[in-house]
């Protein structure tokens, strides 16, 4: 299982970066309805056989996120 709410965090991230999902999309050359679509699949984020895989071994995944230093 993944323990992340990748759509929370997701918009959360673009709140304390004042971004909209649709100038997220733009900056990664995309469209916005495909960013939603992604941000609220999960499965899409995180290959859905690796998750049955760390399942069968007994872990949960969880994403860490951790801002780039741009020096």
């Amino acid at each position: 299982m993944v323990r992340n709410n990748i759509e929370v965090d997701v918009k959360v991230k673009c709140i304390e970066q004042g971004k909209t999902q649709a100038k997220l999309a733009e900056e990664i050359d995309t469209t916005k309805t495909y960013v939603n679509r992604v941000i609220k699949k999960n499965e899409s984020v995180v290959n859905n056989t690796f998750v049955k895989m760390m399942e069968a071994l007994g872990y949960d995944i969880e994403l860490q996120y951790v801002e780039r230093d741009v020096n």
